[in-house]
């Protein structure tokens, strides 16, 4: 029996151990340490611009405090794209705060803009102005940038981006994940790198990364003793971590290209199947690292369903995924308010995400194309 292949796995680039064991010697396994400043420093220049990156152990962590620095506490309400993993909408729950869900475009599957206007006006009239939008490149792909901060300034609500799938798109040439009041990184062990957890809360101003940085580390007060004026968490990436993703961001732009490569494997697969459609930029302004490639599958036209195909790859053992079910679909967000069409309802019934590691082999390729030559009599 040929080896599973994966969605998205770990794909190591070999100077992580360095790091690492840089840290024991120096005896830094706390969360502070010379990993964790390298690990924050490397992504800033990265994502060149003027930002301050505070590294923490989850992008649902990083989403949280944004929340919190934007103010979001009990009995708010927060504007969150539907078509999303759950640690989006989650955070909003843990302050309290009432989700309201937005569609879904066709271009990029994120938040619509028309809709997010349309929410924002009927949450205003019903006495609630929106604290935050938490706005999602998903799989990827850039959300439509310039029309949804012209939203949110137009109401002066400020975007927090849901980079955690995006480190490395772009738009316009800009870096995903400081186009926002706050940007998320992650840096799970799927993701394009990974820390094996963690993520990173990206900020445009030190006063922003301190008080991350302390509400991450317990909100101690500065005292001899442990004196707490502000409720804390334990957020902060550990040193140990952070030497994993410091060997990790040296391969970054390579691992960036082999995503995008699948990709291009996917649209060269499927361009003579009728009725399948690879998701891919919509224009040239538009720059996707394709953490994962995906597909909808029409299948009045492909003779196919998207449950076909998974089942199909299902008994060669390779893993695929339908996307992601719409959060307003979900039992615990049953009672939020929802703005919008069915777009993200139809990606969700009718999408499949593909094998997109960086680290697939030809033969791996081989065996995902003959499986969809198969399933459809191709």
């Amino acid at each position: 029996m040929a080896d599973k292949i994966w969605l998205s796995s770990p794909h190591m680039g070999g100077n992580e151990l360095k790091y690492i064991h840089e840290a024991f010697d120096a005896n830094w396994v706390a969360p502070l340490g010379p990993n964790v400043n390298g690990f924050e420093t490397d992504l800033e220049k990265y994502l060149n611009t003027d930002v301050k990156v505070a590294a923490l152990s989850a992008g649902t962590a990083a989403l949280h405090l944004a929340l919190i620095e934007c103010g979001v506490s009990h009995g708010d309400e927060v504007i969150c794209q539907s078509m999303t993993f759950s640690a989006t909408a989650n955070p909003i729950a843990y302050q309290g705060a009432l989700p309201v869900f937005v569609d879904s475009e066709k271009d990029t599957w994120n938040i619509c803009p028309i809709a997010l206007e349309e929410a924002i006006k009927d949450r205003i009239a019903k006495g609630k102005t929106p604290k935050a939008i938490l706005a999602v490149h998903l799989y990827g792909m850039p959300y439509k940038v310039e029309e949804v901060t012209a939203v949110a300034e137009k109401y002066n609500i400020p975007v927090i981006e849901d980079a955690a799938e995006a480190l490395g798109s772009t738009f316009k040439g800009k870096k995903c994940g400081t186009f926002g009041r706050f940007g998320a990184l992650s840096f799970n062990g799927n993701k394009i790198i990974t820390t094996s957890g963690g993520g990173a809360l990206v900020c445009h101003t030190q006063e922003d990364k301190d008080k991350a940085v302390f509400l991450a580390t317990q909100a101690r007060d500065n005292a001899p003793h442990y004196q707490h004026s502000h409720i804390g968490y334990n957020y902060r990436m550990s040193n140990i971590t952070a030497g994993i993703g410091r060997g990790q961001m040296e391969v970054l732009s390579n691992r960036v290209e082999a995503r995008r490569a699948m990709n291009k494997f996917y649209q060269d697969l499927f361009a003579n199947i009728d009725g399948v459609t690879v998701f891919k930029e919509p224009t040239a302004d538009y720059f996707s690292n394709h953490w994962l490639s995906a597909i909808l599958i029409d299948p009045k036209v492909a003779g196919k369903t998207r449950e076909d195909l998974r089942l199909a790859f299902l008994e060669d053992d390779i893993e695929s995924r339908p996307l992601w079910k719409p959060m307003h679909l979900q039992p615990i967000f049953a009672d939020s308010p929802y703005y919008g069409g069915k777009v993200a309802e139809d990606l969700f019934e009718n999408g499949l995400c593909l094998p997109s590691g960086s680290n697939l082999t030809d033969v791996e390729r081989k065996r995902i194309a003959d499986k969809v030559n198969q399933v459809f009599g191709k």
